[in-house]
């Protein structure tokens, strides 16, 4: 068997930036066991399946997939970068025509298209509530130590805790913080928690103006340590943010090593259009 396979970097138009996923087009169905050994072989933090939804469905020509992620552990219900990168291999080698694709998932219908250099994903929205520190405390001080909590919120919707780091603290600091994110699994105790989300507020001067806020992602529950650049995480940070800055247009750096920046944008439907630019670094067959 042959199936067709790229690495697209996620969140950057440069190589070997942004959240590389691997992308695979299934021409026909495939074993369910298989896209776990699949995703475990790419060895990335995500593999998007594209798959056909009818017989005579054609990646060129047809406007609607179903569409997959799986992380080398275990398959995932919402995964921004690799949509973004799925997108960009139905538009950009596929030459798919369309002004707007969609992908049936797991968490519903996502639709994408392409504005200029962007493709622009339409996310759901989803809410943070205040979360009690005492209850994840061991973990807090597991993902940053003695260092300044401002706010403290959690998504039900997608099992993620936002730390939101004192405005006091530079992006720098952000960037530097040594963080052990394997150690979160022990420290975790509720049960509740999938994703550890460090937020940050931008700053409007300095060498990095421009941007509306920072932030880094870890999910070792996932088995994904820490997250280069993650679209799922900014479907959670950006109500966060657009309720604390009073905007719905934000600009947004993820200060993972790799980094990537997401432009933000609420819409009136409660969803949220998130766009970035992508870098197609691989083109092969997988073969077995």
């Amino acid at each position: 068997m042959q199936i067709p396979v790229f690495t697209v970097d996620a969140f950057t138009n440069r190589p070997f930036f942004g959240n590389p996923a691997a992308v695979c087009l299934l021409e026909n169905d495939l074993d369910e066991d298989l896209h776990q050994k699949i995703a475990m072989e790419m060895n990335l933090s995500e593999t998007a399946f594209i798959r056909k939804l009818h017989p005579g469905d054609d990646f060129n020509k047809s406007s609607c997939f179903g569409l997959r992620w799986f992380t080398p552990a275990n398959e995932v219900p919402l995964c921004g970068h690799a949509t973004l990168a799925a997108a960009a291999v139905l538009f950009l080698i596929q030459k798919n025509k369309h002004s707007v694709l969609t992908f049936v998932t797991l968490s519903g219908e996502l639709r994408a298209r392409q504005v200029e250099d962007h493709i622009v994903l339409d996310l759901p929205l989803y809410v943070t509530y205040p979360q009690v520190l005492q209850e994840v405390e061991e973990l807090i001080k597991a993902a940053v130590g003695d260092m300044i909590v401002q706010d403290l919120r959690y998504s039900p919707d997608t099992k993620k805790l936002l730390v939101r780091l004192s405005d006091a603290y530079e992006r720098s600091v952000l960037e530097e913080l040594q963080v052990s994110a394997q150690c979160f699994l022990s420290a975790e105790k509720t049960g509740k928690v999938k994703g550890l989300i460090l937020t940050l507020k931008g700053n409007s001067s300095g060498k990095h103006k421009g941007y509306d806020f920072y932030t880094r992602y870890f999910a070792p529950w996932y088995g994904v340590l820490e997250d280069p650049v993650t679209g799922s995480a900014h479907a959670v940070l950006s109500s966060y943010w657009s309720e604390q800055l009073g905007k719905k247009e934000m600009l947004a750096f993820q200060c993972s090593r790799r980094g990537g920046e997401l432009k933000i944008s609420l819409r009136n439907d409660g969803r949220v259009d998130i766009a970035g630019r992508v870098a197609i670094v691989l083109k092969g067959n997988l073969t077995f």
